[in-house]
């Protein structure tokens, strides 16, 4: 199931998910990005995608599209602590003022960027319809994105689907790059240690995630808005690793040995998401999407950019 002739605007595109999928859905659609380089860097996107520098609380955005895909947010915690006022501005103003400029244009289906950090700490398979609840202010940006997007498909009648998204990894030698410090551990993780320096765990390093490749997200994004899915839907796996054998993995397949640096983790426990997996069975039954790309696999093309340095 996939988009083919279609207008297409993603926000937040010159990002890391954004960008991949933004350059996916160009071989077959109209793709245009909007992102005002705070975190993204046009240098992400092929020719095919026309880029427009704009902030998603704009006016005049190029709305006029058949398709979606909102992803334009401050992404961190940390980016949400240290300005909460502006953090709410762009991930929930910024989302409202998209979607509403969307549907005065006439566009019909939204595909956009939920979390599922709101599922909190949980070892087993989280479906969407447990309870959740929120302890920072990035996890309460990306829930009333869901209310809103729950307000726009109730009162509109528009297909508004949010995305709750499984520690999405692909490594420095993709778009992951320019998101620095900000990046998935298993890109920071790999840096570190292909250049001989100890990755820095938190903790004990007993923590897992439900590490989910981009190219298996982007597939899901497709398939999702080729749908006209509406509600909220879970991507990830369904299994989770820990940090240690992460750092493992990546040990075995760099050919190298080096040991991690244990600290103090600086998020209070209180907000800490510790472990994550997802239950992405609802998705399955409606789509069919089934992630492609294994942990195994994963790694190792997370490792392929430093075999050839």
């Amino acid at each position: 199931m996939t988009l083919e002739d279609h207008s297409v605007l993603v926000t937040g595109g010159a990002g890391f998910i954004g960008s991949n999928l933004a350059n996916e859905l160009a071989e077959t659609n109209d793709v245009t990005v909007v992102d005002d380089c705070y975190l993204g860097t046009p240098e992400n996107l092929t020719e095919d995608v026309d880029f427009v520098q704009a902030s998603v609380l704009e006016d005049d955005l190029p709305t006029d599209v058949d398709v979606v895909f909102h992803l334009a947010a401050l992404s961190s915690y940390a980016m949400h602590e240290d300005d909460p006022t502006t953090g709410a501005r762009v991930n929930v103003e910024g989302f409202v003022n998209v979607v509403e400029q969307a549907r005065q244009d006439g566009c019909e289906t939204v595909v956009y960027a939920s979390t599922s950090s709101i599922y909190g700490s949980r070892t087993e398979p989280s479906p969407e319809d447990m309870d959740v609840s929120v302890n920072t202010g990035y996890e309460a940006s990306k829930l009333a994105r869901e209310r809103y997007g729950e307000y726009f498909s109730n009162h509109y009648d528009m297909s508004m689907a949010g995305m709750r998204f499984f520690s999405v990894y692909q490594g420095y030698g993709g778009a992951e790059e320019h998101k620095g410090e900000y990046a998935n551990v298993i890109a920071q993780f790999a840096d570190d240690i292909a250049n001989g320096e100890s990755p820095v765990l938190y903790g004990d390093g007993t923590q897992t995630r439900d590490f989910t490749h981009v190219s298996d997200i982007v597939r899901g994004l497709e398939q999702t808005a080729a749908a006209e899915l509406d509600g909220i839907y879970n991507l990830g796996t369904g299994e989770a690793y820990d940090f240690n054998t992460v750092v493992e993995m990546l040990n075995d397949e760099l050919g190298t040995d080096v040991d991690p640096e244990y600290v103090e983790n600086p998020i209070p426990d209180s907000v800490y998401v510790r472990d994550t997996c997802a239950d992405a069975a609802k998705i399955r039954e409606e789509t069919g999407w089934e992630p492609q790309i294994d942990f195994d696999e994963g790694i190792r093309r997370v490792c392929a950019q430093y075999a050839d340095e």
